[in-house]
């Protein structure tokens, strides 16, 4: 009997885990806070392939971003409001450049973006590797979540600084 009742204890604890995980999760993937700026880092990646929002990418040569897997709202995330018309900001020692949302970064935390190679070179070396202090938000666009191309002319509200 004791052996049975251990077993049921030792059984319940995993589901109990389980259960709190997908309660947490649902806290941590609140609503997108639109034009609301966060300080915190960046790194760079250069897959190429299908992003996260469905579309195909390649983070060497187009100008996108790849936000912390704690802002996707839905199961499939190419249905995911992040996809449609989503950009982020990023402001970086006087310069700024807006990019698309078009892959989620599974090892970034809440203030951690992973920018695509050639958003990345427009702050900083690649060798740094990672721009520690940047501010950054979520904005509205027009771009109906459209890669931009890396020979894509630069203009005053996309680049500045």
């Amino acid at each position: 009997m004791r052996v049975t009742r251990n077993l049921r204890i030792t059984a319940g604890v995993p589901l109990a885990a389980a259960a709190l995980i997908a309660l947490g999760a649902g806290t941590a993937s609140a609503a997108i806070p639109v034009n609301k700026p966060m300080n915190g880092k960046a790194t760079y990646y250069t897959d190429a392939g299908y992003g996260a929002c469905g579309t195909r990418i390649n983070a060497s040569t187009q100008l996108l971003v790849a936000v912390s897997h704690t802002w996707w709202t839905t199961a499939n995330p190419n249905n995911d409001p992040l996809c449609r018309g989503i950009s982020v900001k990023v402001t970086y020692q006087g310069k700024t450049l807006t990019v698309p949302v078009k892959d989620k970064c599974p090892s970034c935390d809440s203030t951690h973006i992973d920018l695509s190679q050639p958003a990345f070179a427009r702050f900083a070396p690649l060798g740094q590797g990672v721009i520690n202090g940047l501010t950054w938000q979520f904005v509205r666009t027009g771009l109906a979540g459209q890669a931009i191309p890396l020979s894509a002319p630069i203009t005053g509200s996309t680049l500045s600084g």
